[in-house]
């Protein structure tokens, strides 16, 4: 386990205008790191940068369109040089199958999936060549489990996890020493699932985004490989070994599939 100090660092957070984001460009500035902030809302972005220089930090803005590869790579090359990359930007449409357009799917996977792609690989190569560096994807406890309501959000979340699964291994193979580390919440409240609800608060909380953030922060300074929140969410990988429809089962009980039915969150955005 490599320990890695922010102090010094240049990190970049894509959705790091608003939300666990900004969050972590926040809590990150305070340990000395440079913010490089990458979002969709120009307002947003400089709001977060000039947050984090009042209170003596040094930090920079970028509007960005992450699904726009040519934009992605125009701006990374603006953005200089990245010790810690954090893919964050994700959006949720929270809405039944037959309910979701066309237009809801291919954003989220635009947003939550294929984005990984476009901004991991404008950044990696500097990481490679200065043989040091973190990638870090955010995914989501709906990357470990399919929840109803999110058939298009789960998926593009199960794609994140095997997204960064695969980078570790590919660059393991490689002999690149860049660091990865996988983020597996449960719902933050940052908004963004407002209305989502837990049947048992107390083995499955709605996280408080400062909090997340923080975990996040301290688990990039210690090298880990996964962060899983709450605790009783790392129990899901064990669960599968239970035949399929006792898992269904457990996940029932749990009221997995009944914590969107009260879902309003906010209009779909680089989050």
């Amino acid at each position: 386990m490599t320990k890695r100090q922010l102090a010094g660092s240049r990190i970049l957070i894509t959705g790091g205008g608003s939300g666990l984001g900004r969050q972590m460009g926040v809590q990150a500035a305070q340990r000395g790191a440079h913010i490089i902030i990458w979002d969709r809302d120009r307002d947003a972005a400089e709001r977060v940068r000039d947050e984090i220089i009042a209170a003596g930090g040094t930090a920079e803005s970028h509007v960005v369109d992450i699904t726009e590869v040519a934009v992605v790579n125009r701006v990374a090359e603006r953005s200089g040089v990245v010790d810690v990359l954090i893919n964050n930007a994700g959006i949720v449409a929270g809405k039944h199958l037959l309910d979701a357009t066309e237009n809801d799917i291919r954003r989220t996977y635009e947003v939550n999936a294929l984005a990984l792609y476009w901004v991991t690989s404008a950044i990696l190569p500097g990481m490679i060549e200065r043989r040091k560096g973190a990638v870090v994807t955010v995914a989501s406890a709906a990357g470990l489990l399919g929840v109803a309501q999110q058939t298009d959000y789960s998926a593009t979340k199960f794609a994140a996890v095997g997204f960064t699964e695969s980078l570790r291994a590919e660059l393991r193979a490689l002999g690149h020493p860049i660091e990865t580390l996988t983020v597996c919440p449960f719902f933050i409240d940052t908004g963004m699932f407002e209305g989502a609800q837990t049947k048992f608060p107390w083995l499955l909380p709605v996280l408080k985004e400062a909090n997340v953030a923080r975990q996040i922060l301290d688990s990039i300074e210690r090298g880990r490989l996964t962060l899983v929140l709450p605790v009783f969410a790392r129990v899901l990988p064990l669960a599968r070994l239970l035949p399929v429809r006792w898992f269904d089962g457990l996940a029932d009980f749990l009221g997995v599939n009944k914590t969107m039915d009260h879902f309003v969150g906010r209009k779909p955005s680089a989050d």
